[in-house]
């Protein structure tokens, strides 16, 4: 039984997105590795932008300097 975690900063990301994701991860594990989907478990955690750092500084930041 795969188990993939999806991390992603908390954007805005609609259910549609994250429904493609979960359709696209489990349709990827079946064509490469041969699993079943119907044992496939997909979870899609999103994360604070405060609570995310990408060298040294928390997203945020790093949002606002763009």
């Amino acid at each position: 039984m795969p188990y993939v975690n999806i991390k992603i900063t908390k954007e805005g990301a609609t259910a549609e997105q994250k429904k493609q994701l979960i359709e696209g991860v489990t349709q990827l594990l079946v064509k490469v590795l041969d699993k079943n989907p119907a044992t496939t478990v997909v979870v899609i955690d999103e994360v604070d932008m405060d609570n995310w750092g990408i060298g040294g500084f928390p997203v945020t930041e790093l949002r606002k300097k763009k």
